[in-house]
């Protein structure tokens, strides 16, 4: 197969005149029956590159998804574009009539759900028809190093070991060094069927602020930034609490979505999302996955996301047309807080890799340097040490060493008996003689009065800086104490 026969095919099937990114390289692989593992930036045309084989191949490209909702996004499309698709999910009324297509060599594409992959029957059906690929959509789920681990993501490779002949095409837009490399054990993927794109989405403005008035500064944002945007919730209840406010406040159309809303509910307000021009979704994470609107001119976080690796996907969905976006993230040192006590609720085996997950984050965000140098090179890429476009690069004056100021925090936390909220932390290093201070005796400790006029403006983004990285973490009454480094940082050992 040539290059010109694939362009040909972009063309009157998909509209398009050129290839983007690595799209070429993968698709040519697949093409010449060779396996595959393709890490590509959100936005990039990942599905392109099996819906294209898919009409040229002889036989049924099976996906793998592991959404309904993403499956059925994806169908749509590949049928808007003549592709012979269909589904099979509990969700599918017309199960029969696609196993007769499927068995009958009648469709390109075949979108099933992980979890069917543990049935014996799927196995006896897939023998029973002709098959080209098989494609295996957010390969990250296959990983225990991935965010997002799936158990039924592992149970493919031994259906699809029992079909060797039938090459393998895994597709991600997250994946650090060491989740790829356990991607393709997982899968079966030789090392040299790796292809990784660029990560850089220069065209995204990264910026990370502190929370503290959640709604007016989404509406500020919202006003700054006209045009379809995603707000990412915590939680259903503070989904459907913000789209709420926001819509009172901004007077724009605002939507929640959630599992927990009513499913016609939920698609009606995704098809109203994907039509409109100015109105923003208020969602929890599952949103957005597959959906094809490369307009979205912002996507705000209200509160920390899993991971880097979620943070670059869920922000990967806006500007995908390639114009000026906004990524902001809202965070409070509760965040952390929370993330850091269900460490404790994961597997011990899985425990390691989350920590490893959640310290990378709150670098992220306690980072004073260039926010996507930091994320680029998470991912295993050479970045330029500024880029230009995020909040850093744009307002910060650069690296301040604040470990003195952090040591003298900490040394006031200790003395004070680790159990007095921030507050009374900062009128003893100011050398604030108020009743309470005097009764306790701290007017009396080394550390009142310690820190200068100057070092003072510094106190709150310190404090959050180290309750970002666990090395300050709430008390059950709501005072500090130390965590995590602090004594390191103590003993001069690390830096802040």
């Amino acid at each position: 197969m040539t290059r010109p026969d694939l362009l040909e095919t972009l063309h009157t099937t998909f509209g398009f005149s050129a290839f983007r990114g690595v799209q070429a390289r993968v698709i040519e692989r697949v093409m010449a029956r060779q396996s595959t593992l393709a890490v590509m930036p959100t936005g990039a045309g990942k599905s392109l590159t099996y819906q294209l084989p898919s009409v040229m191949l002889e036989g049924t490209c099976v996906v793998i998804s592991p959404l309904i909702a993403l499956m059925h996004d994806q169908l749509r499309a590949a049928e808007a574009n003549g592709i012979r698709a269909a589904s099979l999910t509990s969700a599918d009324q017309n199960r029969e009539a696609t196993i007769e297509r499927f068995r009958g060599g009648e469709l390109d594409l075949l979108y099933v759900a992980p979890e069917r992959a543990s049935q014996p029957h799927f196995r006896e059906l897939l023998g029973a028809a002709k098959l080209s690929l098989f494609a295996i959509d957010e390969a990250h789920c296959v990983s225990e190093w991935g965010h997002d681990f799936r158990p039924d993501y592992r149970l493919l490779r031994p259906l699809m070991d029992a079909f060797a002949a039938v090459p393998r095409l895994a597709l991600t837009a997250t994946a650090d060094a060491h989740t790829r490399a356990d991607i393709l054990v997982q899968l079966g993927i030789a090392a040299e069927g790796l292809i990784v794109a660029g990560f850089d989405r220069p065209n995204i403005h990264y910026a990370i602020r502190h929370r503290d008035n959640p709604v007016r500064q989404l509406t500020r944002l919202m006003a700054e930034q006209p045009g379809p945007g995603i707000v990412y919730a915590p939680t259903r209840r503070k989904t459907e609490e913000l789209a709420e406010k926001l819509a009172d406040a901004t007077g724009r159309a605002v939507l929640p979505y959630h599992a927990g809303l009513d499913p016609a509910v939920r698609a009606a307000n995704q098809a109203r999302f994907v039509a409109s021009e100015d109105m923003v979704m208020v969602a929890t994470v599952a949103f957005g996955m597959g959906i094809d609107k490369p307009d979205v001119r912002f996507v705000a976080h209200a509160g920390i996301p899993k991971s880097i690796e979620a943070y670059y996907q869920e922000t990967g969905r806006a500007g995908r047309d390639g114009d000026p976006a906004l990524a902001l993230m809202l965070w409070g040192a509760d965040d952390f807080a929370r993330a850091r006590m269900r460490l404790g609720e994961i597997e011990e085996e899985r425990r390691a890799g989350e920590r490893t997950r959640l310290d990378a984050l709150a670098a992220l965000v306690e980072t004073g340097t260039c926010r996507r140098a930091l994320l680029l090179r998470h991912f295993g890429e050479d970045p330029p040490e500024r880029c230009g476009n995020c909040d850093n690069c744009r307002e910060a004056p650069g690296l301040i060493d604040a470990t003195q100021v952090a040591q003298k925090l900490l040394s006031a936390v200790y003395r004070t008996g680790q159990s007095f909220g921030y507050g009374h932390i900062e009128k003893v290093l100011a050398g604030a003689s108020d009743e309470r201070i005097v009764q306790r005796g701290h007017d009396r400790l080394s550390v009142f009065g310690i820190v200068s006029e100057e070092e003072a403006h510094l106190l709150r983004p310190v404090v959050r800086a180290l309750q970002a990285r666990g090395s300050l973490i709430a008390t059950e009454h709501g005072g500090l104490a130390l965590g995590g480094d602090a004594r390191a940082i103590l003993r001069g050992e690390l830096t802040v």
